[in-house]
């Protein structure tokens, strides 16, 4: 149907870039999402660097968000081995004032945001999860319950 008007979003697809600009429509990557981006590369290697605690194992830095105003940086991490998490969630929240200020002399913005770092369980979740998906397909496989023959998650064993 050709008089049929476009949906908004079919609409943005043709506004150049300067015109959403204009009109405060966000762009696909907003400056939020790319200091967020930044703070999580930058400690990712100031963790590794700076931070000597024996307590700190092996660290991943996972996700990073920043508040609207860029007052707080949500940090997510993990680390192996996985009972080490609290401790470690300790030792850099304790350590969150050193690592914004050695952010500070790394960041080229006008503040930088207060650290506040989180365990991220989402890794050993995702992993339970498939754990007992496998399980499950594994019960139906021996049951001789699985409906559709040519799903073939049931393979032998050796």
């Amino acid at each position: 149907m050709l008089n049929e008007p476009a949906l908004p979003g079919q609409v943005l697809e043709f506004i150049s870039m300067e015109e959403q600009w204009r009109s405060g429509v966000p762009r696909e990557f907003s400056r939020g999402r790319r200091v967020a981006d930044l703070i999580q590369r930058e400690l990712a290697l100031l963790v590794q660097q700076e931070v000597e605690d024996p307590r700190i194992g092996m660290i991943t830095i996972s996700d990073t968000t920043v508040s609207r105003d860029f007052a707080v940086s949500d940090v997510y991490f993990t680390v192996l081995p996985e009972r080490d998490a609290t401790a470690v969630e300790e030792v850099l929240n304790q350590s969150a004032g050193f690592l914004r200020f050695r952010l500070a002399k790394i960041l080229n913005i006008r503040s930088t945001p207060k650290l506040r770092f989180h365990y991220d369980s989402t890794m050993n979740t995702g992993i339970r999860l498939s754990q007992s998906i496998d399980k499950a397909i594994a019960q139906d496989c021996r049951r001789g319950t699985i409906n559709d023959p040519a799903d073939n998650d049931c393979v032998e064993e050796n």
